[in-house]
């Protein structure tokens, strides 16, 4: 489950081969239910593809560094080609992925705060009317029943508008972290780790851990 997060968290719902980067829940699916392929970069056993890129020596092949997060298409199309897509190069994908997802977004570092500030606000605003709308009256900590209708719509727009929402935020504040304050980056932590517990819970089916979101992103870059 954890591997599974951390798959999910850093790939930022996108998929991780650089020339495709397309949405792993896609609008299409109504943001209920994602394509993405946990891939193996080396395979279980002796055989499959990049089998001969095995390291020497203890191997764990479902640890998170020798996975990486695709979508149906190009998990298909490594697999086929493994002399086109080397262990190296499949790492390469994984490591760059956040920079090369930021640029497809036109995420950027800022001049200064205020522009900074300007595009954070402007995809929180987009949660914060989704959240006033839909969101359970107590939050994260409201129990209410899965099969409702109420909980089936706060889902589909956790999953398919306010996660992807929370991720690019991340990659902005990424991006432009030598303008935040000490007492900023205290609240970007606290936000990193709100952002994974609502992944936990909406990606993973693991509930009761998300912290509240922190006061302190209304004001960041202020």
């Amino acid at each position: 489950m954890a591997t599974r997060l951390r798959l999910f968290s850093e790939a930022a719902g996108h998929c991780q081969k650089p020339d495709c980067l397309d949405a792993l829940f896609p609008d299409e699916l109504g943001g209920m239910k994602h394509i993405a392929e946990m891939a193996h970069v080396i395979p279980h056993g002796e055989t499959g593809p990049r089998h001969e890129d095995r390291p020497e020596g203890e191997f764990d092949p479902d640890a998170f560094e020798n996975l990486i997060l695709l979508c149906p298409t190009c998990h298909t199309k490594i697999d086929k080609d493994p002399e086109g897509f080397p262990r190296n190069i499949l790492l390469v994908w994984k490591a760059n992925h956040l920079v090369n997802l930021a640029a497809k977004q036109g995420i950027m570092t800022y001049e200064d705060r205020a522009q900074a500030r300007a595009a954070v606000a402007s995809i929180m605003a987009e949660n914060k009317a989704i959240w006033d709308k839909f969101a359970p009256e107590q939050g994260e900590e409201f129990e209410y029943d899965p099969e409702s209708e109420a909980a089936k719509v706060w889902s589909q727009r956790m999953r398919s508008v306010i996660l992807p929402n929370h991720f690019r935020i991340q990659a902005i504040i990424n991006a432009n972290l030598g303008h935040a304050t000490d007492k900023e980056r205290q609240t970007i932590a606290e936000y990193q780790e709100h952002v994974r517990g609502l992944s936990e819970r909406h990606v993973c089916g693991v509930s009761g851990r998300a912290i509240r979101f922190p006061e302190g992103m209304k004001g960041l870059f202020s």
